[in-house]
């Protein structure tokens, strides 16, 4: 087993013992409730849920379509069945170690279409490029529609409870004491490995950030930039609409609109990022965020999970099902192949 792996292993037990604990302390907090949990899932509307997952498997196939733009610059191509259905298993891989997705996808790219694995993560990069982008734009535009909200939760959470630990150190000798200890250490740590910070962006890091920075660059030499930046567009679109879907699964969460929805957006994207797949983050962040906005315990611990589940169950079935399918249909189309070839 290489480092690479090792890191990846170890990497994916922490982010997973996180969810868990996440997964743990979400389900104590309403465990006492537990027979009401029960009849909002029966009494959930389920054709919300459908119609979320059908924008969701959109926003996929958008994703695969583009894929396309971006290889064609570089002299190749996949096809649209096996481009949806590597996206598709690139997402159920990503459930396990992390960036797995990513590789896995263009690994496939690679066996069945002929793409260099090199070319299609250079394309992937970039596509993680745009995507950032993308999120910072929704931050603007959160920060826009709820900044008093987003003020409010800031002051609530962060400042206040900052402010006490610093006064309850400032009455305690002790503590202030250790708070000036672990300070002077870390400007002490800073000056003694400044110079392997240095020489890391001089690294690694360094030709991390000149990748991300060629693979922007390379869209210059895309033909059809304006379907490709509305496509963009469009599956971001499909991730807002398919959560905002969901808010007509329960009657408690209908009334809340679409800068709302934002929010729950933004922060629901950072609990992907927490634990593989945003086990227990993703639930534990939008449950306390729909709190804040009015919503009744029982409804805003139900919603996440039911938004969450209902994804996780469609990328392992449609994941699942494109493995089995990509070997059968690329079996055929080298068969057609063959077939015109001996003609």
């Amino acid at each position: 087993m290489t480092k690479n792996n090792s890191k990846s292993i170890i990497q994916f037990i922490i982010l997973l013992g996180i969810g868990v604990v996440l997964v743990w302390l979400s389900f104590k907090s309403v465990w006492a409730d537990k027979d009401k949990i029960i009849e909002s899932f029966q009494s959930a509307n389920y054709v919300w849920v459908a119609i979320s997952l059908i924008i969701s498997f959109l926003s996929h196939f958008l994703r695969a379509y583009r894929w396309n733009y971006l290889l064609k610059p570089t002299g190749h191509s996949v096809t649209l069945f096996n481009a949806t259905a590597d996206v598709l298993v690139g997402y159920f891989a990503n459930y396990g170690l992390p960036r797995m997705g990513e590789i896995t996808r263009c690994t496939l790219a690679t066996k069945y279409d002929n793409v260099p694995f090199e070319i299609a993560l250079g394309t992937v990069i970039t596509e993680r490029i745009i995507d950032m982008l993308l999120m910072i734009l929704i931050f603007v535009l959160t920060l826009i529609f709820q900044f008093s909200q987003l003020q409010e939760l800031t002051i609530t959470y962060i400042y206040n409870p900052l402010i006490n630990k610093l006064d309850g150190m400032t009455q305690n000798p002790f503590k202030l004491l250790i708070l000036i200890g672990i300070l002077i250490l870390c400007v002490i740590l800073f000056f003694m490995l400044r110079k392997k910070y240095g020489s890391l962006l001089k690294g690694k890091l360094g030709a991390i950030i000149s990748g991300f920075a060629k693979g922007l660059s390379s869209i210059k030499d895309m033909e059809n930039k304006f379907q490709f930046i509305v496509l963009s567009i469009l599956i971001w679109a499909a991730y807002f609409y398919s959560l905002y879907a969901c808010f007509y699964v329960f009657s408690d969460t209908a009334r809340l609109g679409h800068s709302e929805c934002l929010a729950l957006l933004l922060f629901g994207t950072f609990g992907v990022v927490l634990s593989p797949g945003g086990l227990g983050a993703y639930p534990a962040i939008v449950s306390a965020l729909l709190m804040y906005y009015g919503i009744n315990q029982i409804a805003a611990f139900s919603f996440p999970w039911i938004s969450w589940t209902s994804q996780f169950v469609m990328i392992i079935v449609l994941g699942l099902l494109s493995l089995i399918l990509l070997p059968l249909v690329n079996k055929q189309k080298n068969n057609d192949v063959l077939s015109e070839t001996e003609k």
